[in-house]
């Protein structure tokens, strides 16, 4: 899997993960709470994420862990 995060103000460098199924529980572990926390943190109150509705960005563990970090608003799909 590859991820990048992208805005009109730049852009983090491309992230690649070998091996393995991507869950739930892996997207929150390996990919939003190290790249996707700290960059939107830079954003700040405009950060919106968005997906591609993959059953992983939907598990119940992400929505939560979003809801939690960023309220209802800062997502989209």
């Amino acid at each position: 899997m590859v991820w990048v995060g992208i805005s009109l103000g730049g852009h983090t460098d491309l992230q690649v993960f070998h091996g393995g199924t991507l869950t739930g529980v892996r997207y929150r572990d390996e990919m939003l709470d190290p790249y996707v926390r700290p960059y939107a943190g830079t954003i700040g109150n405009y950060f919106i994420l968005m997906n591609d509705n993959a059953r992983p960005h939907q598990a119940v563990v992400v929505e939560e862990n979003l809801e939690g970090q960023f309220g209802a608003n800062g997502m989209a799909s």
